[in-house]
């Protein structure tokens, strides 16, 4: 029988002054050369490139790359991690419309109403297709799928095929907010994992530069958990089919369980990135749709934000963004937790 031993990675030989530079190094302990130097220089040209194209998500994925790879020390980390704080500003007002679609826009606003409804209505099927493309593109994940059949199991047990397809698939499109929402800032993250009787997970692999860019990312979640809610209840009123009102009801409950702002949910996230006179226009929120639905689960987002408002750590700068996201999110789940669920719609 032989015995072995695991070695790390062998140290890095600085190609400047000769001193042996440890693996968790990014610079070197002696004439402080940067090790990734090389690749630092090719990410930063592909930054570049893609903001010349005008591809801003490009661009941030490529400068958030060269953050990871600088000490966060080095004068450059600075420089970079603004540039980062711009590009992730200009994302999030939209797209700049360039090359053909610059003259598409021009063509359809010479049209006048007819030319700014198909503007629309083209800007509504490109959303609609690149969503669906994405969460099909989920699907393709082979721990997505596997980690959903077993929850769909698991929930199958207990209320039924039907309901249990319905949760998962409620869940998946939720999270699936949580993959959209960091790509478009250019930060890498895992697909969902489904665990089974609490839900589903999506690892950040990089950090969000602020607490704005954190808010977006985490209430991208309950925003399309509200588009999925809203999609069972529409087929609810359609057919009646019971099962499809308990799918939208159980939907909002738990979408509105997220909105509160402890821990790591998406309601906490939210919150980062109110200030503290935001933070009790949001809780004033939460007051009156408990007042208006007696729903039990606001009392719960009442007290939590009280509490975050009161003693948390509030942000600077007011976030108007995040404020309205954050209101509106709670004020429609609230109103379609009123959803009523027929008896025996668990469609086993």
């Amino acid at each position: 029988m032989t015995e072995s031993w695991a070695q790390g990675p062998a140290p890095i030989v600085c190609p400047e002054c000769h001193t042996q530079v440890a693996p968790a190094l990014l610079a070197c302990p002696s004439c402080h050369r940067l090790v990734h130097a090389t690749e630092l220089e090719g990410l930063a040209g592909q930054a570049q490139r893609a903001e010349q194209a005008r591809d801003s998500t490009a661009a941030l994925a490529a400068w958030r790359e060269v953050l990871d790879l600088l000490p966060t020390d080095a004068a450059q980390y600075q420089t970079v991690a603004i540039r980062v704080a711009a590009l992730s500003r200009a994302v999030e007002k939209g797209p700049v419309t360039t090359g053909k679609g610059a003259g598409w826009t021009k063509a359809a606003t010479g049209l006048g109403i007819i030319g700014v409804l198909l503007l629309k209505f083209k800007f509504v099927l490109v959303f609609v297709a690149t969503k669906a493309k994405l969460l099909l593109l989920g699907l393709t994940k082979a721990s997505t799928f596997f980690s959903m059949l077993l929850s769909a199991g698991v929930y199958w047990t207990v209320w039924g095929w039907k309901f249990a397809l319905g949760v998962v698939l409620s869940i998946y499109v939720h999270e699936m907010g949580h993959v959209q929402a960091p790509q478009r800032c250019g930060i890498k993250a895992t697909a969902p994992m489904f665990i089974p009787g609490i839900g589903a997970v999506v690892r950040l692999k990089q950090y969000p530069a602020n607490r704005r860019e954190d808010a977006r990312v985490g209430l991208a979640g309950p925003i399309w958990g509200v588009a999925a809610t809203v999609a069972a209840y529409v087929v609810f009123l359609a057919t009646r089919g019971g099962v499809w009102g308990a799918i939208a009801h159980f939907g909002a409950w738990v979408n509105l369980f997220n909105m509160l702002p402890v821990w790591q949910l998406d309601g906490a996230r939210g919150f980062r990135a109110l200030t503290r006179r935001q933070r009790w226009i949001a809780v004033a929120v939460i007051g009156v749709m408990w007042l208006v639905t007696a729903e039990g689960l606001l009392v719960l987002l009442l007290v939590a934000g009280a509490l975050a408002a009161w003693f948390g750590d509030a942000a600077e700068q007011p976030d108007n963004t995040a404020l309205l996201q954050y209101t509106g999110l709670v004020a429609i789940l609230s109103l379609m937790t009123e959803i009523s669920v027929p008896t025996g719609a668990g469609g086993g």
